[in-house]
């Protein structure tokens, strides 16, 4: 039994839609810190079905319980026997300097990738966080397949989402995004998360850039086809934040499916992801 699963602590649960709602804690190996996550559960869940699983992954001052309280995914979820789970978006407690005086990118926030650079390096470790604790934890304490498992995510959560997936593609199944930070290398967040994290080596940026690990795949790989949804009165998309249409354009290079939807008068925040979350449940359980 790892560390993290000898750690599992649930903190509170709750029934919701048949299902229950839980939020857990736990040490993590490979952060060197206690971690928290948060987990729906459908009614057949519950009652000991192993079922698929969508891990979303939240963006920038987000916590684990911000998409179970914010999104209303969960009653869909029942309905479609699927599990939702959520992680805290960042290491907590490390005691560094800037840590938490903004959480802006490159000062606190995880942006899900392994630091290299110090002294982010020693806990701000999110890809193999998820990878080697969190998943494996899932798959052996809770009723989550995780051969069907989807990916998703918000903004810094949908960057992790995309190139997660596309680091990772036999892990997951399908992914989706809301409003991601589909190009970092070039935009201002990203260059100053990746500066900080990883250095100066731009060869190493491109190996956690939607974009660039797209244009470097020789076949589509999600066939079925990727989804993204982006609000077209999202302040950050006009500051040049997201560049979707960076992401558009590699996926059309190399032949990969892509519904990128633009809709007027959204915004970047939780009322944006409430309007089409459902769309994103059903994308995802089609191919799970």
């Amino acid at each position: 039994m790892s560390d993290a699963q000898a750690s599992l602590k649930l903190q509170t649960a709750h029934a919701c839609f048949g299902g229950a709602q839980r939020f857990y804690e736990h040490f993590s190996s490979q952060i060197g810190l206690a971690m928290k996550f948060s987990v729906f559960l459908p009614p057949k869940a519950v009652e000991g079905e192993k079922v698929p699983a969508l891990l979303y992954l939240a963006g920038l001052t987000c916590t684990e319980e911000t998409f179970m309280t914010k999104a209303g995914a969960q009653r869909l979820a029942a309905s479609l026997n699927v599990a939702l789970v959520t992680c805290d978006t960042s290491p907590r407690g490390a005691g560094l300097s800037g840590e938490s005086e903004s959480w802006d990118f490159g000062v606190g926030a995880g942006f899900y990738l392994d630091a290299a650079a110090k002294p982010w390096a020693l806990h701000w470790r999110m890809e193999s966080y998820i990878l080697e604790d969190l998943l494996p934890l899932l798959g052996a304490k809770l009723p989550i397949d995780l051969q069907r498992l989807g990916i998703f995510g918000h903004s810094m959560g949908g960057h992790g989402a995309l190139t997660l997936a596309l680091r990772h593609p036999g892990v997951f199944k399908s992914v989706s995004a809301f409003a991601p930070i589909a190009n970092p290398m070039n935009c201002p967040w990203g260059q100053k998360a990746f500066t900080g994290y990883l250095g100066d080596n731009q060869a190493e940026w491109a190996q956690h850039d939607a974009t660039a690990l797209m244009a470097a795949q020789k076949q589509a790989p999600y066939p079925a086809g990727i989804l993204v949804d982006q609000g077209l009165a999202d302040k950050f998309l006009l500051e040049k934040q997201l560049l979707p249409e960076a992401f558009e354009a590699a996926c059309a290079q190399v032949g990969q499916p892509l519904t990128l939807r633009r809709h007027g008068g959204y915004d970047h925040g939780y009322y944006f992801i409430q309007s089409f979350v459902d769309e994103h449940l059903r994308f995802h359980a089609g191919q799970l």
